[in-house]
């Protein structure tokens, strides 16, 4: 068994997005202000089967396993095989050249076959001694017979990159026999707040050409409802976008504002979190 001192060594050695209490007083250096998701914004857990897609490092999978899941899948591909360093030098080389990124060098020009962004799951799972199964697969295009259907899926952080929400959903769907939980980026707009609506990025949101749609809470209700689940309850509540008084004077004065696509007065951002039941 490691020392304390031994495991925090190891530990941050590695690179990390989640903060994950290894023990003996460890916790990783996880790049995330999340979670966004805690224990009281899950279903019930205990002796359900759960697949948590986009896994990273693991968080939610090692949660869902605390929480008495009776298997847990952690399924991931992206982060475990893409060199980000070199993805995030030319999506900077784009960025200067005004140009957008080509997105199947990530599977190409910047994949690894070694994994190394599993490494710190791994070595997460082996200090835990986690039963948590990894599995290497893209969702979006896997044959879901692969993987099969569990009670609880887990599709958080993961909807606002892709490029076919919808589909992707339809496929969330045929994975869940109960309830999949999705958390993801979306926009509260003041006056808009009963309307399905969408808002597309091609690279300017948050400086990542990763995320490409960010719903109003209505939107991605319909969404999920359309995608073939019968009820979208919601987690959490919408903020309510408060713009200062100059922003509204500077409204009234000029009502077509030079604002850019996420600082308008109206908007206000957020982590909606929804329970879609089959």
């Amino acid at each position: 068994m490691l020392s304390a001192d031994e495991l925090r060594a190891r530990a941050d050695a590695l690179g990390w997005f989640h903060r994950i209490d290894l023990g003996q007083g460890v916790v990783t250096n996880g790049l995330s202000s999340g979670p966004y998701v805690g224990p009281d914004k899950l279903p019930e857990l205990a002796g359900k089967s759960v697949l948590d897609i986009g896994a990273w490092d693991g968080y939610y999978s090692f949660q869902a396993e605390r929480l008495g899941a009776r298997r847990v899948v952690a399924l991931d591909h992206y982060v475990w095989g893409v060199d980000m360093a070199a993805r995030q030098q030319y999506w900077a080389e784009c960025a200067a050249a005004g140009v957008l990124p080509d997105h199947s060098k990530d599977t190409t020009e910047f994949w690894r076959p070694e994994l190394p962004g599993r490494a710190a799951f791994d070595f997460a799972k082996e200090v835990l001694s986690s039963r948590v199964e990894p599995v290497v697969a893209d969702f979006a295009t896997m044959d879901l017979e692969d993987i099969g259907t569990f009670d609880v899926v887990l599709y958080l952080g993961v909807l606002y990159h892709m490029k076919e929400p919808l589909t992707v959903l339809e496929r969330l769907r045929r994975v869940t026999t109960e309830v999949a939980v999705v958390e993801t980026q979306a926009v509260a707009i003041a006056g808009m707040e009963r309307h399905n609506l969408v808002q597309f990025f091609g690279g300017e949101f948050i400086g990542d050409y990763g995320n490409w749609y960010v719903p109003t809470l209505a939107g991605l209700t319909q969404w999920l409802l359309a995608a073939g689940f019968s009820r979208v309850v919601p987690q959490v509540d919408p903020p309510v976008p408060t713009p200062s008084w100059r922003a509204r004077l500077r409204r009234r004065l000029r009502p077509a504002p030079s604002t850019g696509p996420t600082d308008h007065p109206n908007f206000a951002y957020y982590r909606a979190v929804v329970h879609a039941f089959v």
